[in-house]
């Protein structure tokens, strides 16, 4: 019997999940979607009728609440009413609105739209403050809402830069606002302080659902500290825009928490998150990130460098058109991307171009001149060049000072000019240590290439600050994630392996090939001097050519038949 009742109560629990999942969906058919505070909820839009949302049984104590809805990249619009008004709606792929409640309201209401035909994919959510807690973007003069919690973000190549409205201090139900410009003292909204925190999605992961479940990550203040990294803290008296290095086809969300140190409450604005690239674009979309001619250059330029992290130093010749190659390569392609507007695989060809002039030029200047020391200048200079990339790649690269490109410039290159000089004394250490580590270094770059990792904004990095002014303001933070530490092991395994390797055969043999010029001319006047030596009797090399042209010639004549081919005498 026992057994009986628990069949019954299991087929109408069973019957009342069911109820409720038609009950929902009756409600989106309608156009009426109910909300739950600190809830959140997946759903799709469509494009035939804006969709009704609507809370119910709002807390005496909830003074405002912030609504957000979020999508990966097609635009969702909310609303306060069903026309749409600049000043009362806002369209994005993350908007969110504030609710100023009246006196005893207990009942708020929002529409919901999107443009596209097809549905789109939605993460919404309903959050609740109370009158201690500041307003975000309570005091907003730049955008079209009159209370606006969204942060505002615009990129390109180089940056990416998030925009917000100042916050206001929390007032109770009925009563009206604090004055955003009344003072500056302690009692007004200048002693509020903003926290900007980034947040990095998993590396090379484009879909939708990781977007939607990491934004859940960064929506409520505990959250948001316990998942993001605090980058920079701002005060009523700085801009609130804050610029970061782009990284293209890396999801990245951004939130700001907006901190009353008088009442030690919080509130957090909107997330926004962003990839760097479009996913609606043919051409560089998030898709379709690598180029085909970015592939091919640094293919190349790593079999060359895989080559010279163990073999460079034997082979001192082709380690100096490298390193030229590197030296003339990367202020042209400075130069052109400067001064001239033409594409992206123009500019490759053009580099690698001038990068193989410049490294023919440094092997005919060692070849005739023979000066180890400034051979050996250029190769420490770019062995310094990466240590000093990467001193700036860690967090020391992100201190206020560095912001100002005079302080950066000047300890970057004091930096790299300190190598070769340090190391000056052991030249042979020197040059195979720039083998292995620069060697290994292209390696990294070329699978950057066909699978983005992190560490390929070691040198990036610096060629953005080279080639645009507005990104000494940028912060370089960039993930390193599981494919970045393999990547880091490859790299620092390459280039210990190349620089034992090297240093082990080397050892008993001359430090560097002696001056080739000098050996030249030698030999040359040895053959002129010692009849008795063979090559004394080889012809000049004009009758060399001559010979062996006649010989060509030869080859394309007829045999001539054999046999006596005059008439007989009678």
């Amino acid at each position: 019997m026992g057994l009986l009742q628990l069949l019954v109560l299991a087929v109408l629990a069973s019957e009342r999940r069911v109820a409720g999942a038609a009950e929902v969906f009756a409600n989106f058919s309608e156009g009426l979607i109910e909300f739950s505070v600190g809830k959140f909820r997946i759903f799709e839009l469509n494009r035939p009728f804006p969709e009704e949302a609507i809370l119910h049984d709002i807390s005496n104590n909830v003074t405002f609440l912030i609504f957000q809805i979020h999508s990966q990249y097609q635009n969702t619009t909310v609303s306060f009413s069903p026309t749409l008004l600049p000043n009362a709606s806002k369209t994005g792929t993350d908007s969110g609105l504030v609710f100023i409640l009246k006196p005893e309201q207990s009942t708020c209401t929002w529409y919901l739209e999107i443009s596209d035909t097809e549905p789109v994919q939605s993460m919404a959510i309903l959050l609740s403050y109370s009158e201690r807690d500041p307003i975000p973007g309570g005091c907003n003069l730049e955008f079209d809402l009159d209370i606006d919690p969204n942060i505002y973000l615009e990129y390109n190549f180089f940056e990416t830069t998030i925009k917000f409205a100042p916050a206001n201090l929390g007032y109770a139900r009925g009563t009206d606002p604090p004055s955003c410009d009344a003072g500056t003292d302690q009692d007004s909204r200048w002693r509020l302080q903003y926290d900007v925190y980034q947040y990095f999605l998993p590396e090379n992961d484009l879909t939708e659902d990781m977007v939607l479940t990491h934004l859940q990550r960064m929506v409520t203040v505990p959250q948001v500290k316990a998942n993001a990294l605090k980058v920079v803290t701002l005060t009523a008296n700085d801009k609130t825009s804050v610029s970061f290095s782009s990284l293209p086809g890396q999801g990245v969300i951004y939130n700001v928490i907006v901190w009353d140190p008088f009442l030690n409450t919080s509130a957090a604005y909107v997330p926004v998150h962003t990839y760097a690239c479009s996913f609606e674009a043919g051409e560089d979309s998030c898709a379709s990130l690598g180029r085909v001619s970015s592939k091919v250059f640094f293919t190349l330029f790593a079999l060359l460098g895989f080559f010279i992290c163990f073999f460079g130093h034997r082979f001192w010749k082709t380690e100096l058109f490298f390193i030229g190659f590197i030296i003339m390569g990367f202020f042209f392609y400075i130069l052109i991307t400067r001064l001239t507007p033409i594409k992206y695989d123009v500019r490759l060809i053009l580099t690698a171009v001038a990068g193989s002039v410049g490294g023919m030029f440094l092997v005919a200047a060692w070849w005739r001149c023979g000066i180890l020391s400034i051979c050996m200048l250029c190769v420490g200079l770019v062995l310094g060049f990466l240590i000093s990339s990467v001193t700036f790649f860690t967090p020391l690269g992100n201190l206020k000072i560095f912001h100002d490109d005079g302080v950066f410039w000047v300890t970057f290159s004091c930096i790299a000019i300190l190598i070769p000089v340090v190391f000056m004394g052991c030249l042979r250490i020197l040059n195979i240590l720039t083998c292995g580590v620069i060697g290994s270094y292209s390696v990294v770059l070329a699978i950057d290439s066909y699978l983005s990792t992190s560490l390929s904004y070691v040198t990036l990095n610096v060629l953005k600050r080279a080639l645009n002014k507005d990104f000494s303001r940028a912060f370089t933070n960039v993930p390193f994630q599981t494919n970045d530490f393999i990547i880091l092991a490859v790299w620092g395994m390459l280039a210990v392996s190349g620089i034992t390797l090297q240093i082990r055969r080397e050892r008993g043999r001359p430090f560097f090939p002696p001056h080739p010029y000098k050996l030249w001319k030698q030999e040359r006047e040895r053959r002129v001097t010692n009849i008795l030596d063979p090559s004394y009797h080889i012809p000049p090399l004009r009758e060399r050519l001559y010979g062996r042209l006649t010989q060509i010639k030869e080859l394309f004549q007829k045999e001539q038949p054999a046999g006596e081919r005059t008439p007989l005498l009678l």
